[in-house]
């Protein structure tokens, strides 16, 4: 009697598990449908692909909500008689839930290398065990070995909003990190994602970049440097780029950009004498925005007396940009605390502003300043 009872259990449970696949066929999945979700972080894709179960029990239609946890989803380990062991919760339903990482990450803090996981969890009132497995295309956890396990690593449930369809999502999303969380009723889980060499990865891909057709574009050579200035990086490498975009056969071009841009690497490196002489060198090919913009360069490293001598030399050069050099000379003065000169230079600057959308799209902004002005005298 008791082997009967156990064979039909089995059938039942193989019927179940091929569900929509009979004779090799597909139909259209009635629950616990399938999703795909990826994010990138940078260079960094992350997916996570699973089946989502509801609150309400497909079959009978009940109400499950305060029964999921420590109940369709029990607590810990589980002990399943088919699989003869104790086994852990498989994120979802169905088959595996997979965690595909394309590069070299930390999650909460630990290594785990590029690849395809199976990812389980171990649910607890208080703090959840999440796990990385080798193992990622058996049927859920039913093959589950501990052995596979990569990584593990313990994470503290929060409360959200009610949620019926078990969902991953991504809550928070940053230039070297994200958080996935897993949310299901009124439960998530999250889990942070780290890419701790985000830089290195895109220095990698500039390299690649500039080895094809990007490289015959010097201001792509240009952007390149900016990078590594701006986040102080690879600036040996930076300055060999800087004299390939002055000089490089077919796409070097001795101007304003790529002087400045090995002008900026030195000065990282500490070459201030070479970056300045430069500097002077990439002035006499400047147009009067390049030299606004140096202006603007120098005002961000208060040296507002070097500003305004460069803006006096641009009013003179390029008398004809009315309204650049009198917003010039209005911030500058701002900076230098004249603020009856800058107010002087605002209103001659608005009065010949440009109607063009580029323009307008900031009058209200400068009308702003220049009330803003008048008010603190």
């Amino acid at each position: 009697m008791k082997l009967s009872i156990l064979k039909v259990t089995l059938v039942l449970l193989i019927s179940n598990l091929n569900l929509n696949a009979q004779n090799g066929i597909t139909l259209p999945e009635s629950q616990n449908q399938k999703v795909s979700l990826s994010q990138w972080i940078g260079l960094v894709e992350v997916n996570v692909t699973y089946n989502s179960p509801n609150v309400t029990n497909p079959r009978t239609g009940e109400d499950r909500t305060g029964k999921i946890w420590g109940g369709v989803v029990p607590y810990g380990f589980h002990f399943v008689t088919f699989a003869n062991q104790m086994i852990p919760w498989r994120a979802g339903a169905q088959t595996n839930t997979v965690f595909t990482i394309s590069h070299d990450v930390k999650i909460e803090g630990q290594d785990l290398p590029a690849g395809k996981y199976g990812l389980f969890m171990l649910a607890d009132k208080e703090e959840w065990t999440i796990i990385f497995s080798k193992n990622y295309n058996s049927w859920g956890a039913l093959y589950y070995d501990e052995k596979e396990d990569v990584l593990r690593v313990t994470v503290k449930p929060t409360k959200t909003a009610f949620t019926e369809w078990l969902t991953y999502d991504f809550i928070e999303r940053k230039s070297d990190h994200a958080v996935m969380a897993l949310k299901w009723e009124y439960l998530s889980v999250p889990v942070k994602i780290e890419v701790p060499n985000i830089n290195e990865l895109y220095v990698e891909k500039l390299r690649s970049d500039l080895r094809n057709g990007a490289g015959f574009e010097y201001r792509n050579w240009i952007d390149a440097i900016d990078f590594c200035v701006n986040n102080n990086i690879n600036l040996e490498e930076a300055l060999t780029w800087a004299d390939y975009a002055i000089n490089r056969q077919w796409f070097g071009n001795k101007n304003y950009g790529t002087f400045s841009a090995k002008a900026n690497v030195l000065e990282k490196l500490g070459r201030n004498e070479e970056a300045e002489k430069l500097r002077e060198k990439a002035l006499k090919t400047a147009n009067a925005k390049e030299i606004s913009k140096e202006g603007r360069r120098l005002l961000s490293k208060n040296k507002n007396k070097e500003a305004l001598k460069l803006y006096t030399f641009n009013s003179k050069k390029f008398p004809e940009e009315i309204f650049m050099i009198n917003k010039d000379f209005a911030n500058v003065y701002t900076a230098l605390g004249n603020k009856k000169k800058a107010i002087k230079y605002w209103e001659i600057a608005l009065n010949n502003m440009p109607n063009r959308t580029d323009h307008q799209y900031y009058l209200p902004r400068y009308e702003k300043l220049l009330k803003t002005l008048k008010e603190s005298i």
